[in-house]
């Protein structure tokens, strides 16, 4: 899975914009807005700006405080009402399409902030304490303005960090808290940074290798300089968030898990279940939808177990797996290997399925040691914009007696090609896609199209092992047990305890991960149901199109047209493959050029 923080900035955008001329057409108004909201949000979130690959505020952090959502908020209500009088019909296709998606983005932002979700920004497994450390992996270091903006950066650290925790104090006295529970263990994400020499520090790394092309001096004044804004500025600010959490936030947290607990709890969650499906679906239909596939893909996995023989019922198979020692790596390097050589045999298959391939490269890393007990079995990060920085997956080797070789070819497959690097730096790429498409998208597509590219495996010569096949249905049965659970947690009353007996009970990952599964659904509602979902509709769309092309169906050709217009709703995909589809009848039925027959 990738990680949440650009696209939690992306939805927050907003924009105070001036007036547009009535002279222009309303294909051009859409265009200068969209111009508009890039530029402001360039400025207004400059590490959004940076990962983007835009240079403009290199040596500042987002200003976070109160008045900051409130200023943000009223100026996403102006910019949703100038983009309403816009009227559609008037648009041509592009430009409709452009229009639509940043209404529907801006309208969920309005909503999120109805509903005062700005007071919840950390979780059990994310946060802007979580995420700061990362900073020199995705930052441009190569001059010594770059190091100079980098130190400014570490200077600004505490006033953000205060602007946080006015927002969480806030969340107390509202009472909109996340559930005690999630953050257990907590400390382990703040101490890890409380090193006794800022030498030593993640945030150090940059001054122990400089570019060749900074002289000895330069980096002499800018070692001093990183030096002394970790240790005046970084090392201060962790310890004052130690003595905020242990102190007042944790103890005030709420000991209840589910949405329901919240202000306008249950509309908010249908809410969520909209934003994150991006369908008009209910909880109640989603939690039915889960338990049907829950019990189609059970029966596969039977299909398995037969195949290999085994003398037991499902319970006794999972438990076989996680307690057969051949099934887990013994050394990080172990597992890093063989998921490298996974993703060389799928290189090598992708221009079978796809016409159009991303440029940009990819890396594997493991997680960092700092958040992997918290953290799920893996995420990927996407490029910078400017092509400086490469996408990453990262695996998490922490518990090795938790990540089941068996299951490694699919989570390989969805977080990296034809997962997750595929879809989004191939995005980054597309020409005719407004910035704000291009560094942007629905949790829908972005995740149903990973859990799609799993199951292209089968046709890439993947899961021949019948466990290793068996490992993909337990990565798919996870996802349709996010149905159940997510909406048991937040709209049906289920306790954690609930929650983890049926992922026990439904699925092979080990107990570990189920914990930290459950714990993520309770701090993050909705967001499971995006992943289940978008797979069922991208298949769905598949199979209408080799239905009415029958022999013309070319699974190349369909793989180009879902992903040519980026991450977009999925009621919006599949107008768009309609479209398509009739695009290829016409044209079919049209006679030749140099045809005597006049239809």
């Amino acid at each position: 899975m990738h990680r949440p923080i650009f696209l939690f900035l992306l939805a927050t955008l907003v924009a105070l914009v001036p007036y547009v001329s009535q002279a222009a057409t309303p294909d051009e108004q859409v265009a200068v807005l969209l111009d508009e909201v890039w530029q402001y949000r360039l400025q207004e979130y400059p590490e959004s700006a940076t990962r983007s690959g835009v240079h403009v505020a290199n040596d500042r952090l987002t200003s976070i405080s109160l008045a900051d959502s409130a200023r943000r908020a009223a100026q996403s209500e102006a910019f949703l009402t100038r983009l309403r009088a816009i009227d559609p019909e008037a648009l041509g296709s592009a430009a409709r399409l452009e229009r639509d998606l940043l209404l529907r983005e801006l309208s969920n932002n309005l909503a999120e902030h109805s509903f005062r979700q700005e007071l919840l920004p950390i979780d059990g497994r994310s946060g802007f304490h979580i995420e700061f450390p990362e900073l020199p992996d995705w930052v441009p270091l190569r001059t010594v303005k770059d190091y100079e903006n980098y130190v400014a950066r570490l200077r600004a650290f505490p006033a953000q960090a205060r602007g946080y925790v006015e927002l969480m104090r806030e969340g107390v006295r509202a009472g909109i808290t996340p559930p005690a529970v999630i953050l257990e263990g907590f400390e382990e994400s703040i101490t890890a940074h409380l090193v006794s020499s800022p030498q030593t520090s993640l945030l150090y790394k940059p001054f122990k290798n400089f570019p060749a092309t900074i002289s000895p001096a330069d980096q002499e004044r800018l070692t001093e300089a990183g030096r002394k804004a970790i240790a005046e500025a970084i090392l201060p600010t962790y310890e004052f968030f130690l003595r905020f959490m242990t102190d007042e936030y944790v103890p005030a947290c709420r000991t209840s898990v589910g949405a329901l607990a919240l202000p306008g709890g249950r509309d908010f969650y249908r809410f969520r279940v909209r934003k994150f499906t991006t369908l008009d679906t209910t909880p109640e239909e989603v939690h039915q939808r889960g338990l049907a596939e829950v019990q189609r893909i059970r029966s596969e996995m039977a299909r398995v177990i037969e195949r290999v023989g085994f003398d037991g019922d499902f319970a006794a198979f999972v438990q076989h797996l996680r307690t057969e020692p051949r099934f887990y790596a013994e050394s990080d390097e172990q597992l890093l290997a063989a998921c490298a050589a996974i993703l060389k045999r799928a290189d090598g298959e992708l221009p079978t399925l796809f016409g159009a391939l991303p440029r940009m490269p990819y890396g594997l890393k493991p997680v960092p040691a700092y958040i992997a007990p918290k953290t799920t079995a893996a995420y990927y990060m996407r490029p910078n914009g400017d092509g400086t920085k490469a996408g990453f997956f990262f695996l998490n080797t922490y518990d090795l007696r938790s990540r089941p070789l068996y299951m490694l070819e699919a989570l390989a497959l969805h977080e990296a090609v034809p997962g997750h690097h595929l879809q989004i730096a191939l995005q980054q790429e597309l020409e005719g896609l407004s910035p704000l498409r291009q560094n942007g998208g629905f949790t829908a597509f972005v995740e149903g199209w990973g859990l799609y590219a799993e199951r292209l495996g089968l046709e890439m010569g993947f899961y021949e092992d019948p466990y290793s096949d068996f490992g993909r249905l337990s990565m798919e049965i996870w996802r349709a047990c996010r149905l159940v659970v997510d909406t048991g947690l937040h709209y049906n009353g289920w306790t954690r305890d609930e929650a983890i007996a049926f992922m026990t009970e439904n699925s092979a990952l080990s107990l570990h991960n189920i914990r930290a599964e459950v714990d993520r659904y309770i701090g993050w509602p909705g967001q499971a149901l995006a992943y289940k979902t978008g797979e069922l509709k991208i298949r769905e769309l598949r199979g209408l199109a080799e239905q009415r092309l029958g022999e013309r169906f070319d699974v190349r050709e369909f793989h180009d047209v879902v992903l040519r217009n980026g991450a977009v709703p999925l009621d919006v995909l599949e107008r768009l493959v309609n479209e398509w589809l009739e695009e290829q009848r016409v044209a079919h039925e049209a006679p030749a050029a140099d045809s005597p027959i006049v239809r």
